[in-house]
């Protein structure tokens, strides 16, 4: 099932839909843009060239100029009772922007319910601004009674907002398709200095610490023999333990008996787990830029709030899906759990960045395990979209610097003379130097080379890459590029030499040749970590007390 899909996600979905007659899906997570008045953009590193701001918008804003009218209609076609919930909507004073985004979630959301299992799980990541529409959307589509919590996530741990209290939460919706679904409850653990605090107590036959627990449970009950005495439980109260199991522990001698004579019982470090999370997630916040698995990617997740997602709403070899998936936080824990996936996102930038992330994890065998839609597999099929008969979804120019070389295209697009894309590479902590990339779809010659050339000289960039497929490589075309000479890299550690002008052809990155630079593996994102071998390694949740 191992599945990347490039593409709206709405048309996926519906296909998925065609496909299926029953959900399929054990547990889905999106992280959606919250607000429909921003411009979701991936910022990228900032290069200082002459002709262009070195930044590319990976997805825009498509709910702020879709006719949503039109999605109203395709509702109303569907569900009346969420068509009227909109429309409504539509004729009071709710803007416009948020009625358009609502209505675009609102579809798409429909759909994802149709492709969840009965036994399935939603759950919605979103901002205090769009949560309470939200929540009446979901209400609608799963039914309320299928509502399980409105979990808030702490993000940060303080924020300066102005004249106003600090926004530090998201909010997460979530949902079961039905009342039998998989909840698998999660523990936080404890750290040391709560236990030392709060296991101070030592027992005088073990020499163990422990803490003394009540053995009373609200809820009036019975008396029960403790050895020889028959106690009744303090008014308005029962025994918590039936009279088998306080049998087996007055022999361990876990039970013991207060200078007043109420019996309690001796709880050590080592039988707790720690305790069970509840709506409010505190113990982790959004990734700050000394984290190791951070990609540089605005909107990224900690891979533990996922973590605990996937590991409360399905068990392994479950498929779990994410129909927003963006960098890929979602799908990269999900393999490391042991689940089955599937992911969407309408930026093929970002499909690229996933494929990254999980090489960098797993290798290059990885790639055998799960399939891309949307984008050439071969080289027949790239030059079908290249000779522009594709008709299809991305550009052959896009497809080459976005998702194989991990670039960002040139928004002003030019004619021979310019550049179709660029990537950087840092040279120190405050400088990085440019790399510029032309993609040709058909013939070239020495000529066309040269006039790269020229432009790499005069926009002083440090490396020129030039991508064409193999056939039109001629050997003046080579030593045109040899001729252009080196760029010497240098750093206390290490100095080398590389081509100033690469030509890599199509079907080397196809085969998975990729240019070669100083600091190759960190593209337009940061490379993701190695995946951690053993559950030993991964980090302990420790519970904040204030």
């Amino acid at each position: 099932m191992n599945k990347l899909y490039f593409g709206d996600c709405l048309e996926i979905l519906m296909k998925l839909k065609s496909e299926t007659s029953e959900g399929f899906i054990d547990l889905v997570y999106i992280d959606p843009p919250f607000n429909s008045k921003r411009d979701y953009n991936i910022l990228f590193e900032a290069a200082d060239l002459k002709d262009v701001k070195a930044q590319k918008e990976a997805f825009a804003d498509t709910w702020s100029n879709v006719t949503y009218k039109d999605t109203l209609q395709k509702i109303k076609e569907i569900d009346i009772d969420l068509f009227s919930f909109l429309d409504s909507l539509d004729k009071i004073r709710i803007s416009k922007g948020a009625v358009a985004y609502l209505t675009t979630m609102a579809i798409r959301i429909w759909y994802i319910h149709k492709v969840i299992k009965p036994t399935g799980s939603f759950y919605l990541h979103c901002d205090p601004t769009m949560s309470h529409y939200l929540k009446l959307v979901c209400d609608l589509i799963f039914g309320t009674k299928n509502f399980r919590n409105e979990i808030v996530w702490r993000r940060h741990y303080s924020h300066n907002d102005g004249k106003k209290f600090g926004c530090i939460h998201d909010v997460i919706l979530y949902y079961s398709k039905s009342n039998k679904y998989t909840f698998n409850k999660q523990k936080i653990l404890y750290d040391e200095e709560y236990l030392r605090k709060n296991y101070s107590a030592i027992d005088p036959i073990t020499g163990k610490h422990f803490r003394s627990v009540s053995l009373n449970a609200g809820g009036q009950g019975e008396a029960r023999y403790f050895g020889d005495l028959l106690l009744d439980p303090p008014n308005g109260t029962h025994w918590r333990w039936k009279q088998d199991k306080i049998n087996e522990k007055m022999k361990e001698g876990i039970i013991y008996f207060t200078s007043n004579g109420v019996p309690r019982y001796k709880q050590f470090p080592e039988d707790i787990k720690g305790v069970t999370v509840q709506d409010t997630w505190t113990d982790f916040y959004s990734l700050s830029s000394h984290d190791s698995e951070r990609l540089d990617y605005p909107t990224q997740k900690p891979e533990e709030l996922l973590r605990r997602i996937i590991n409360t709403s399905s068990n392994n070899g479950d498929i779990v899906a994410d129909f927003f998936c963006g960098c890929g936080t979602t799908i990269a824990v999900a393999q490391e759990e042991g689940r089955k996936w599937l992911g969407v996102d309408i930026s093929h930038l970002a499909i690229g960045l996933i494929e990254r992330r999980l090489i960098s994890h797993y290798g290059n065998t990885i790639k055998s395990t799960y399939e891309v839609d949307g984008f050439p597999k071969d080289i027949g099929s790239a030059k079908q979209l290249a000779s522009g008969t594709e008709g299809g979804r991305l550009k052959f120019q896009d497809w080459i610097i976005e998702a194989m070389l991990g670039g960002v295209n040139n928004p002003k697009k030019t004619a021979d003379g310019g550049w179709d894309g660029h990537l950087t590479f840092k040279i120190s902590e405050k400088k990085k130097e440019v790399i510029l990339v032309e993609v040709k779809s058909g013939h070239v010659n020495v000529k066309n080379l040269r006039e790269f050339i020229y432009v790499i000289d005069k926009q002083k960039a440090a490396i020129g890459i030039y991508v064409c497929f193999k056939g039109y490589v001629t050997k003046p075309m080579s030593l045109e590029a040899k001729g252009a000479g080196y760029y010497y890299f240098h750093d206390p550690s290490w100095s080398s030499n590389f081509d100033k002008i690469q030509i890599i052809t199509v079907e080397d990155l196809l085969d998975g040749k990729l240019p070669n630079y100083p600091n190759s593996t960190q593209q337009t994102f940061k490379t993701a970590p190695r995946k951690r071998s053993t559950e030993a390694e991964r980090p302990k949740l420790d519970l904040e007390f204030e």
